[in-house]
């Protein structure tokens, strides 16, 4: 697995479930259904949309997906805690979003 300077996978294409445990495993998370169900639709939104997406997009996005009660912010901080789209995006194998620091 290469990553870059920030740690992210250099090749999108590379991901595989392992490597998500992985990156997981490196921010102290076991990964759950819940956490998948994220994973899953992040690369979705990439797949869509060719690009990771920031926060507020993220939000919206697993909103319309997945209902209200987890298109939240406080929902998705309790996932992935720091900054849910960053580090979403991270584990789930896709370059940083544009506004992440």
């Amino acid at each position: 697995m290469q990553l870059d300077q920030d740690g992210f996978l250099a090749d999108h294409t590379d991901w595989t479930p392992e490597i998500a445990e992985a990156l997981a495993s490196q921010h102290g998370i076991a990964l759950t259904p819940a956490h998948w169900e994220i994973l899953h639709a992040i690369r979705g939104f990439y797949d869509e949309f060719g690009l990771s997406p920031i926060n507020r997009a993220l939000v919206k996005y697993i909103g319309q997906r997945f209902g209200p009660q987890k298109g939240q912010s406080v929902y998705l901080l309790t996932l992935f805690p720091g900054g849910p789209a960053k580090l979403a995006c991270k584990i789930a194998g896709l370059p940083k979003p544009h506004n992440c620091l």
